[in-house]
């Protein structure tokens, strides 16, 4: 299944977001200036961008190649504490997506979340403090085919936290994981106003993803203009 975005495609480098779920990563890189197609096994009606339904790394190993840039998001279900809590089990993708990532010869980033970061290599950590926003929603990003990351400084982290599910109160963080409340602020401190609560738990904001897109661009020595929010 794929759905039509009306993003302008004029001369953008090409950048496919795997795994995409709702958007974070992709909206972000398309703020930097990809022209982004998302893919995952679900239907995401919610996905701004152009979309494709498709197993994730079976497309990788298809159409990666086509793209300039590539963009992972496995599921992480298998390695966050709340699932090894309730005994839940989930298929752990980070391996072959590598593989499938490295069959490319395209430039990579593959992102998951802390409990994942002893399975990837050499992996940079991105939190929400050195964008400026109200979550520390630490992620580990993965780099391959040539391209690295270089984190930008890491703030103290001065605000107190809200506990997982519970209300945030004024001048608090929220970490927004599992059936929490408060999704309206969850969608201004995270920048996902088009998201719903399923989408907002699992992604990583724009603001991480545009980041790393401008690095990207750098290294592939290709201009493209910011796109605005």
């Amino acid at each position: 299944m794929t759905h039509p975005t009306d993003i302008r495609r004029e001369h953008r480098p090409l950048l496919l977001d795997s795994f995409c779920c709702q958007g974070g990563a992709g909206m972000g890189y398309h703020r930097a200036g990809f022209d982004v197609t998302g893919v995952d096994k679900d239907a995401q009606p919610r996905y701004p961008l152009a979309f494709h339904q498709g197993d994730a790394i079976d497309f990788i190993r298809a159409f990666g190649s086509g793209f300039d840039f590539i963009h992972a998001s496995p599921p992480c279900q298998h390695d966050t504490d709340c699932q090894r809590i309730q005994g839940n089990t989930h298929p752990d993708l980070i391996a072959p997506t590598r593989d499938a990532l490295n069959a490319t010869g395209r430039p990579w980033v593959m992102e998951n979340v802390r409990g994942a970061a002893h399975k990837l290599h050499q992996p940079v950590m991105l939190c929400g403090a050195m964008f400026g926003l109200q979550t520390y929603r630490h992620r580990y990003f993965e780099t391959g085919g040539g391209f690295t990351l270089t984190p930008p400084p890491h703030p103290a982290h001065t605000a107190p936290q809200a506990k997982m599910g519970r209300p945030v109160p004024d001048g608090w963080y929220g970490q927004f994981v599992g059936n929490f409340s408060g999704v309206p602020l969850a969608r201004r401190v995270m920048g996902v106003p088009w998201m719903n609560r399923d989408g907002i738990r699992e992604c990583i904001p724009p603001a991480y993803a545009q980041w790393i897109g401008s690095h990207a661009l750098a290294h592939l020595g290709i201009f493209a203009p910011a796109v605005a929010a």
